[in-house]
């Protein structure tokens, strides 16, 4: 009997959602959490805010205490002023001779070529995804790296619609830069973003050819959003009305040329609608005064200051933050008890995004045990995570082609489970995060479901190799790390302790140790087997037994449901 026949005889399939249409999933509010401080409150913190939670930064956090850990991982305490990582670099030589960018440079700041036998950009494009796949496998003990793909779920571009590399790079720095800063000012940067630019049709919109693209996403997407009823609260109007402050606004890149200013929007007072523009009974029937010359681009700042006096932004956005840190469903009592009062924090700090997670993540709604253990693993945090708690080694500088296909082999294995990073599937982001009513349920079905498994069974067996580069989960070496691998008892729990965010049955438990053990009864059987490798490792026997029974108990693990929640 194979372990999926025994997850289907032996064990009812865990329960990922439950009917609160009746009853409040839970009363608790946004009062700081007064409770213990255990590895599974550690865990829940981290796996919410981290990619993943390895064993060191699960002891490192347990030791610091619930409020430590939320100022260091908000960089409120023990970080230094951000400082972006360095860019990607041609890792793409082997394969194409890029003219504006030599092996193993940076290419941001250079022109695509594309003269009809050389085409940079598909090559730059993947390697700014391994690149940013990079950053997220070796994130710091920080929050800012799960913000910045929270961030493009919300500010959405696609890869392939820009089309212009340095753009694509630029808006990942900026994304960055803003990930942990003042919303409103955010709002306002990505506005005038070359890439944001470029893929709402921004740059196309002039005071003759007014484009409502971005003037609606604006409004419907980035801030305002739409009510209970799904309808939005402004106009068509309203929408005309900011196509027209939004006019004049342009890239620098013309035909794989750049101007001076280096790839970065500039303001054409040319192309600007100078005339009043109108707004209606949402907006207490604001007219912003039509301007001319280089001060109309004061028209933006009347535009945000107009849309961020609705008390909506602030609840639209705590919504979306809700449903990434904590849960995808939002009754009566969470929107009056937690949403409301957070928007009243965003508002009261000027829309500075610190505050809220700050009570969010102290909050005892937050460590509530309904809260924990409830949410499935987006394909990213999967795939990435996995590394990350397995302690997976990718090759170094030395070989740059096979350190970023490496690092692509793990961003693939997430776009096949339906999430690829960059290019979300329309302007709206990732259908799991506001399809209603299955939300994060989405992620699992019967093509990605099987497509986990078999990504985490080949981590666990041979791994990945590209461009003579190699990944795998040495489950040997992990297990050496833990407290006590000889006692398989110990083991268990504390495998389950670190990967799993539930409890289960005795008779997972008990299967479990029938792996280590070889369907013996002795756990002698298990300790006398790690004994001796731990003995004389260089034995190709001792180890051969120990790697064999490890591969299968690794692998039955992250097969279960329980391994898919966070």
């Amino acid at each position: 009997m194979d372990r999926r026949q025994f997850l289907s005889l032996e064990k009812p399939p865990v329960k990922l959602k439950q009917d609160f249409s009746h009853v409040a999933r839970t009363q608790s509010g946004i009062n700081p959490y007064s409770g213990s401080w255990t590895i599974n409150e550690t865990r829940h913190l981290l796996k919410r805010t981290m990619f993943g939670a390895s064993r060191d930064d699960v002891n490192y956090f347990l030791a610091r205490g619930m409020h430590n850990s939320v100022s260091e991982l908000l960089e409120l305490i023990n970080h230094p002023s951000y400082t972006p990582p360095s860019p990607p670099v041609n890792n793409y030589s082997n394969l194409i001779t890029d003219p504006n960018c030599a092996a193993g440079l940076p290419w941001p700041g250079t022109a695509d070529t594309n003269n009809g036998t050389v085409y940079t950009y598909s090559s730059r494009k993947r390697s700014m995804k391994s690149w940013w796949t990079a950053q997220m496998l070796n994130q710091p003990r920080s929050l800012r790296e799960k913000m910045v793909l929270f961030w493009s779920n919300h500010f959405v571009i696609e890869f392939d619609t820009v089309s212009v590399s340095t753009y694509i790079y630029k808006y990942n720095e900026l994304l960055r830069l803003y990930a942990l800063g003042n919303f409103k000012e955010f709002v306002k940067q990505i506005t005038l973003n070359s890439a944001m630019l470029k893929y709402l049709n921004g740059e196309k919109n002039t005071a003759t050819a007014p484009n409502e693209n971005y003037g609606r996403e604006l409004q419907e997407l980035f801030t305002i959003g739409k009510d209970a009823t799904g309808n939005p609260p402004y106009t068509e109007d309203d929408v005309k009305a900011a196509a027209r402050v939004l006019t004049g606004w342009r890239n620098d890149l013309v035909a794989g040329t750049t101007s001076a200013n280096g790839f970065n929007s500039y303001f054409d007072p040319a192309k600007h609608d100078t005339a009043d523009k109108q707004f209606s009974a949402f907006y207490n029937y604001t007219q912003i005064n039509g301007l001319s010359g280089t001060g109309a681009v004061s028209e933006l700042d009347d535009l945000l200051n107009m849309i961020f006096a609705k008390d909506e932004v602030s609840l639209f956005i705590c919504r979306k933050l809700y449903r990434y840190f904590v849960y995808y469903e939002i009754d009566a009592a969470t929107e009056q008890n937690v949403i409301v009062p957070l928007a009243a924090v965003f508002r009261s700090n000027n829309y500075e995004i610190v505050p809220v997670l700050d009570v969010l993540f102290r909050s005892e709604h937050f460590f509530d045990v309904l809260n924990q253990g409830c949410l499935i693993k987006n394909p990213i945090d999967f795939s990435v995570g996995f590394c990350r708690e397995f302690n997976v080694v990718f090759p170094d500088s030395s070989n740059l082609s096979g350190q970023y296909g490496c690092w692509d082999k793990v961003r693939s294995a997430a776009s096949g489970m339906q999430q690829d990073v960059g290019d979300p599937p329309n302007v709206a982001g990732w259908i799991p995060y506001y399809q209603e009513p299955s939300y994060h349920e989405i992620w699992i079905n019967s093509d990605t479901l099987p497509k986990r498994n078999q990504y985490t069974d080949r981590m666990a067996s041979y791994g990945y190799t590209n461009y003579g580069g190699t990944i795998l989960f040495d489950v040997v070496a992990y297990t050496e790390t833990l407290t006590n691998a000889s006692d398989p008892l110990t083991l268990i729990e504390e495998v389950l302790a670190l990967h799993y965010c539930i409890d289960v049955s005795q008779n997972l438990r008990n299967y479990l140790l029938s792996i280590l053990l070889s369907g013996q009864t002795s756990n002698s059987y298990w300790s006398d087997a790690w004994d001796d490798y731990i003995s004389d490792p260089t034995n190709t026997s001792y180890y051969n037994i120990v790697k064999t029974r490890l591969r299968q108990f690794y692998s039955y693990l992250m097969d279960l449901s329980e391994y898919q929640l966070s």
